[in-house]
C-alpha cells in the first residue's frame, strides 16, 4: 500500500509555479543554482512569504526544491550552460490533485439569470471505478456549492463551465458528462431558496 506524501504550502506554491511557468533555467557557473533557482521560482511568480525562524527567504525556498528534486517530483538536470527544473510525471499528477482539491465555482456581484446544469453518466465497466467515479463527482459537486436536481444532475447559478471541465480532465470521465445552460428551469423554488441560502443574488 502507497503512503500519500503530504507536502506544505511552501512545496506546494514552488510546484504551482513551475506549472505556469513550465521550466525555470540558471547558469551552470553558479555552484550555488539551488538558491538561484528559487530565486528565479520566487521572482517570476511574485511569491511573498514571511520569513521563517528568521531564516533567510532564498534558502527556505531552497531546500523545499531541493526535497521536490529528491521526492522526484521535480527534475534538476544541466542542459548546456545552465541548471533547469521542471516538473516529473509523479509532479504533474501532484498538481493535478492539488487543483482537484483546491478547485471554487467564483460567485458573481450580479446573477445573469441563468442556471448551469450538469447531467452525467458514468457506465459501470469496472464496476468498482465506475462507482468511485461517481462518488468522486458527487462529492465534488457537493463541495463546490452545486444543488442536486436528481441522482445525477446537478444545477448551479454561476458560470462553472471551466471548473467542470477541468474535473472531467482530472478524473477523466468528459466523454460521459454534459452541461446545459438554461433561463427557466420549472418549480425551481427550492433552487433558489438553496442559492439564497448561501447569499447568491438569485
Amino acid at each position: 500500500m502507497k503512503t500519500r506524501i503530504r507536502y506544505g504550502k511552501i512545496a506546494k506554491d514552488i510546484l504551482a509555479a513551475i506549472a505556469i511557468t513550465g521550466i525555470f533555467a540558471v547558469a551552470a557557473t553558479s555552484p550555488y543554482f539551488f538558491i538561484n533557482l528559487a530565486r528565479a521560482i520566487k521572482k517570476d511568480s511574485d511569491y511573498k512569504r514571511r520569513k521563517k525562524g528568521g531564516e533567510p527567504e532564498d534558502k527556505v525556498l531552497a531546500r523545499s526544491l531541493a526535497g521536490l528534486n529528491k521526492n522526484k517530483l521535480v527534475i534538476v538536470r544541466r542542459e548546456g550552460y545552465s541548471y533547469t527544473v521542471k516538473l516529473t510525471d509523479m509532479g504533474k499528477k501532484i498538481i493535478k490533485r492539488m487543483q482537484f482539491e483546491n478547485m471554487r465555482i467564483e460567485k458573481q456581484e450580479k446573477w445573469d439569470g441563468k442556471w448551469r446544469i450538469v447531467i452525467f453518466d458514468i457506465p459501470e465497466g469496472n464496476k468498482r471505478r465506475g462507482k468511485v467515479l461517481r462518488d468522486a463527482m458527487r462529492a465534488k459537486m457537493k463541495a463546490m456549492g452545486f444543488y442536486q436536481l436528481q441522482k445525477s444532475v446537478w444545477a448551479h447559478a454561476y458560470p462553472c463551465e471551466k471548473e467542470i471541465q477541468l474535473l472531467c480532465e482530472i478524473l477523466k470521465i468528459s466523454p460521459f458528462v454534459n452541461i446545459l445552460v438554461a433561463e427557466k428551469i420549472y418549480n425551481d423554488g427550492a433552487l433558489r431558496e438553496y442559492f439564497r441560502a448561501k447569499k447568491c443574488a438569485v
